[in-house]
């Protein structure tokens, strides 16, 4: 009877299979905007999770170091002829698809931590959201490029432990992810006291960091915006504007819409809002200061890039709008009562804010 041996330890696995999860969860959030809470948390724990698993390639037990595995482009080419041979841990193949895999997930994370920084003034990142706001799409680009290389190399590793089993059922390969033995000829691993510490610390942490990232005071995801109390910044403003319908911050329209619309007060959307000119003109000038052109939010940023130049005179009117409430039923803006009741799912909009996480659609 062949040797039963230890090869995978309780921290390996359980590395493994919580990155399972945890890359399930953000590539399903993914698809989501109102889901990027979730993926963002995930997101850091999944980084945490890589940082043990390059810590214990150096600090870990025999078969999880990196030293161990068999990085060697001539043992690579021997073992593509001969599939057959045995390894304890991974074979060549194996082991480079898997340094793919973790550089890979490395550089996600990191793009991922800078794209939610500059794009929505959030995270670690958020210092660059200012200087590189402009750049946005770049950075959301690369990291969706990483996302799905690292996409590709779990395909490959995948396909792998398929061929495996079909080579090496004998061996129970996939079954030694669940209970760390190998049907191999070879000697087994335990962990140190030290051992034990670092993957007890590291993978308590990497469990419990998607929480701490949803809490809204979370370093992890806390926003460099605060609200903006409109009352106390412009009260002519706040009294004037907000009296009649939603208070709209002025990033959401360009100046030239803000100066079209403050033109024609006594045609305002079929009533008369005229003001005295003294009045009107602090409005219009407080509504240019901080128009879409003058604000680094994400939202401003992509109205902006609709219009091509147009001045609309409704925020409903820009492709941008359109095209983010295109999934949004009718009966939801029934529900709302009207499409220009952005109160209605953004509910701290009339402080400047509008959230991912705080977008709440109205229930019947």
């Amino acid at each position: 009877m062949e040797k039963r041996s230890y090869i995978w330890t309780v921290p390996t696995r359980l590395f493994h299979w919580l990155l399972v999860v945890y890359m399930a969860v953000v590539f399903i959030s993914s698809s989501e905007e109102h889901l990027l809470p979730i993926h963002t948390a995930f997101g850091y724990g999944i980084g945490l999770l890589i940082l043990f698993r390059i810590l214990w390639g150096f600090l870990g037990p025999r078969y999880s170091r990196f030293r161990d595995w068999p990085l060697n482009f001539r043992e690579l080419l021997h073992f593509m002829g001969d599939p057959k041979t045995p390894y304890p841990s991974h074979n060549p193949a194996a082991s480079f698809v898997m340094v793919g895999i973790i550089i890979s997930i490395t550089l996600t994370v990191i793009s991922g931590v800078l794209t939610y920084g500059i794009q929505e003034g959030r995270g670690l990142a958020s210092s660059l959201h200012s200087p590189l706001f402009k750049e946005m799409e770049l950075f959301e680009e690369i990291h969706e490029t990483l996302a799905y290389l690292t996409l590709f190399l779990i395909a490959l590793h995948i396909g792998g432990v398929v061929i495996d089993l079909l080579l090496h059922r004998e061996r129970g390969v996939l079954k030694s992810m669940v209970t760390g033995y190998k049907n191999i000829e070879a000697e087994s691993v335990e962990l140190t006291p030290f051992q034990k510490l670092l993957a007890t610390l590291f993978l308590t942490a990497a469990l419990a960091t998607p929480f701490v990232a949803l809490l809204n005071s979370s370093p992890l995801t806390e926003s460099l915006y605060e609200e903006e109390e409109y009352s106390l910044i412009h009260p002519s403003f706040a009294n004037e504007c907000g009296a009649c319908h939603t208070l709209y911050p002025p990033f959401l329209l360009p100046a030239g819409s803000w100066k079209r619309i403050m033109a024609d007060l006594e045609n305002h959307f079929g009533d008369d809002a005229s003001l005295e000119e003294e009045e009107r003109r602090a409005i219009e000038n407080f509504l240019v200061q901080r128009s879409a052109q003058n604000s680094t939010k994400e939202a401003a940023f992509y109205i902006l890039k609709s219009l091509q130049g147009r001045e609309p005179l409704a925020i409903t009117e820009t492709p941008f709008w359109k095209e983010k409430h295109s999934s949004i039923s009718q009966e939801s803006f029934k529900r709302a009562r009207s499409k220009s009741n952005c109160k209605a799912c953004h509910r701290n909009i009339e402080k400047g804010m509008i959230e991912d996480r705080e977008i709440r659609l109205p229930k019947g």
